[in-house]
């Protein structure tokens, strides 16, 4: 099959119409709708502490995949074009969700600063950092020493 056969072959089936974008859109803003209202809301303290990022990470994906099968054809095109775009996006989200539990809630609360703490206490914790002598050791004396 040329091009020329390939690209009529492809312009057979029904494009969607304008209103049909439109629609798509006013839920495109629906959706960011909702992703403000998840931040607001637990800034204000009706929802628990994380809620938001999960609101907002899965409110992005939906947008993303409706941005994506919809008003880039994706939905339309050859199932190839679908194969090679889906194995980078999963791979992405694979390390986007590994960097977001490893710096969340894989790391637990010593990110979180209490009180006033001074440089070393900030980089290696207060039990760690050298008190008076700079070229002390930064670990603390194993037990019964």
């Amino acid at each position: 099959m040329t091009s020329e056969l390939r690209e009529v072959a492809h312009n057979q089936h029904a494009h969607p119409t304008n209103r049909f974008y439109i629609i798509v859109g006013v839920i495109l803003i629906a959706l960011t709708v909702l992703e403000v209202l998840g931040y607001m809301g637990e800034q204000s303290g009706t929802l628990g502490p994380g809620m938001a990022t999960t609101i907002i990470l899965f409110l992005s994906a939906l947008k993303f995949l409706l941005v994506v099968a919809l008003y880039m054809h994706l939905k339309f095109d050859h199932k190839l074009f679908t194969g090679i775009f889906v194995f980078p996006a999963l791979l992405a989200t694979l390390v986007i969700g590994s960097m977001i539990l490893l710096f969340g809630p894989l790391h637990g609360t010593s990110t979180a600063i209490h009180g006033s703490m001074s440089s070393d206490e900030g980089v290696h914790g207060p039990s760690t950092a050298p008190q008076g002598n700079p070229g002390a050791p930064t670990t603390p004396p194993a037990p019964g020493h």
